[in-house]
């Protein structure tokens, strides 16, 4: 469920700045983030999703980034970013089948720490979108302290969070479930086709952010509007 914990995330963001050591952390505080009230219409956003060896933060690694900047009508596609992360551990044999990316791809592939900055670059100053934070979220901040000593925190919307917020915590998800019905996917692709938008090969971490774009802007229009603050949706 989206958390409506009210976070003042532009105190948090000069209090930050202040604290970081590392100057990229400096300058990416630094530049601010939107303002809460602000409306949908007019809110800079990017698209994130990562590639990971596994799902524990604490002991898997991001192999690859995937970034498409975008805003409640278009998509940047010319500026999208892609990259591909080599993992201080080996794959294993379960991950390759799901994500496609093999041993061989990643040999020159660089450490995170090499494109950190342009990473942060990218996603400064707007707001980041993902399906699911529990993976971008949580991945960025363990990668990121593990190698500068120091996390980073930032707000987003989740896809993922808006569909639950109808197909799992509704009141309409609740009456389903008590006469037996099956409980509705929130998965990326499923919740794209209750949009009806195209089908994309998934688990590419390029190809995931955009559809996760167009998932927004799809929320946006049925759900919610131009003149709707970003408050409502950010965590």
């Amino acid at each position: 469920m989206v958390n409506k914990q009210a976070i003042d995330w532009a105190a948090q963001f000069h209090e930050r700045a202040l604290k970081a050591t590392d100057e990229r952390l400096q300058r990416f505080y630094q530049r601010g983030v939107v303002a809460a009230d602000t409306p949908l219409a007019e809110v800079p956003l990017v698209a994130l999703d990562f590639e990971t060896t596994g799902l524990d933060p604490a002991h898997d690694e991001i192999i690859s980034i995937g970034l498409v900047p975008f805003d409640w009508q278009r998509i940047r596609l010319s500026e999208s970013r892609y990259w591909l992360l080599k993992p201080n551990r080996g794959l294993t044999e379960t991950s390759v089948p799901f994500h496609g990316i093999t041993h061989s791809q990643l040999d020159d592939a660089p450490d995170l720490m090499h494109i950190l900055e342009a990473v942060l670059e990218a996603i400064a100053g707007k707001i980041v979108v993902v399906h699911y934070r529990n993976i971008e979220r949580e991945f960025l901040h363990s990668a990121v302290k593990k190698r500068l000593g120091e996390g980073i925190r930032f707000p987003m919307i989740d896809t993922m969070a808006l569909e639950a917020m109808l197909y799992r915590y509704g009141l309409l998800s609740l009456l389903k479930r008590l006469i037996g019905w099956r409980r509705e996917s929130i998965r990326l692709g499923d919740s794209r086709q209750r949009y009806h938008l195209p089908h994309y090969g998934q688990h590419h971490a390029l190809t995931d952010a955009i559809a996760t774009a167009e998932l927004l802007q799809a929320q946006i229009r049925h759900r919610y509007s131009a003149t709707t603050p970003l408050s409502e949706l950010w965590v």
